[in-house]
């Protein structure tokens, strides 16, 4: 009888030590997804929702290595998108919605683009995004306020960068994240600025001012180099009382953003229209970045009052301080269109 207890006992331990190793496998195996998967867990979820979750997504089917996963952990799962890679064990996985670090979509918006643009590089990540939506909300001034902008519209206000926008982000949703970020550079620049004699933080007055000019400078030149320079002949002009003369602002009023201007478009009375009116226009025309608004704070000390591209594939300008040089460098640009097959702007 001693002998059949002691084997009877002994088959228990077996038992017992194969399934505790076959439950420790368990619970140690891999995700079975074979690629990255996305999933949302919506707010409120208790552990039992979040596992059919990621059974319906073909992450983990075994409910008993689950169960004593969770139980083991405890883990404080929140709401969000996430993105679960391949090759993950259980408690990683979980590891990912217990720490709230969402999925996101990189977006890279380039330097100088004005807000109806902008959608065309948003809508590679987000085929849903609404055009007509975003362009309302970037021209409503009650909305403009209420991310504490003294603006009418978002126009200048959406900072160029590489964001990585939460992977269910909406219009609104973006916005917010790129005026946050332009001001955010507002707050840093400002306040060096400020308190720099060599700035021309009090020359412009305000952050609206600094982006209304920095987007001009932006859309002037796309050598880096040259922005303070080109920022450095228009506060010249502006202290004069001379008009900027941009072309750029002029494309704003139609839309058009390449291709000739014609003499109509030259003659239009729109505030915008810095050919013929003195002074900064109402806002800015664009979105510029960083180095652009740099430059309108601290442009380059220069006695130019005038500049013309060269149209000789370099992509940089002939500066002058009198007219006179400014019409020979015009017959220089001319020539050089002539021999380069550029078309006359």
């Amino acid at each position: 009888m001693k002998k059949i207890l002691l084997v009877f006992v002994a088959i228990l331990a077996l038992v017992a030590f194969f399934g505790y190793s076959s439950v420790n496998s368990r619970m140690g195996a891999t995700a079975q997804n074979q690629d990255s998967v996305l999933i949302q867990i919506p707010k409120g979820s208790s552990p039992t929702k979040v596992f059919q979750i990621l059974k319906q997504n073909g992450i983990w089917d075994d409910e008993v290595a689950y169960k004593l996963v969770v139980r083991k952990s405890n883990p404080s799962l929140k709401a969000g998108w996430y993105e679960i890679p391949k090759g993950q064990s259980l408690e990683q996985v979980l590891a990912i919605i217990e720490s709230g670090k969402v999925a996101v979509r990189k977006v890279t918006i380039p330097e100088g683009r004005a807000s109806w643009e902008i959608p065309a590089y948003l809508k590679k990540a987000y085929p849903k995004l609404d055009e007509n939506r975003w362009n309302k909300l970037v021209q409503d001034p009650r909305f403009a306020q209420s991310l504490g902008l003294e603006a009418s519209s978002l126009e200048g206000y959406l900072l160029p960068d590489t964001y990585p926008f939460p992977i269910d982000a909406d219009e609104e949703t973006i916005l917010k994240q790129m005026v946050a970020a332009n001001l955010k550079v507002r707050d840093e620049l400002t306040a060096k600025a400020s308190k720099d004699p060599n700035s021309k933080w009090k020359t412009l007055g305000n952050w609206h001012r600094v982006l209304t000019l920095a987007s001009v400078v932006e859309e002037e030149t796309g050598k880096p180099d040259e922005r303070p320079l080109i920022a450095g002949v228009f506060h010249n002009r502006l202290s004069i009382d001379m008009p900027l003369g941009a072309d750029p602002t002029v494309r704003f009023i139609f839309k058009n953003l390449t291709g000739p201007i014609y003499k109509s478009q030259l003659n239009s009375d729109s505030p915008y229209n810095t050919r013929k009116f003195k002074g900064l226009m109402p806002g800015p025309i664009s979105n510029p970045g960083r180095k652009a608004i740099t430059a309108a704070l601290y442009p380059a000390k220069t006695t130019a009052l005038y500049f013309v591209a060269k149209d000789d594939g370099s992509m940089t300008h002939f500066f002058s301080d009198n007219l006179a040089d400014h019409n020979k460098y015009k017959d220089i640009a001319a020539k050089n269109r002539a021999k380069t097959g550029a078309p006359q702007l």
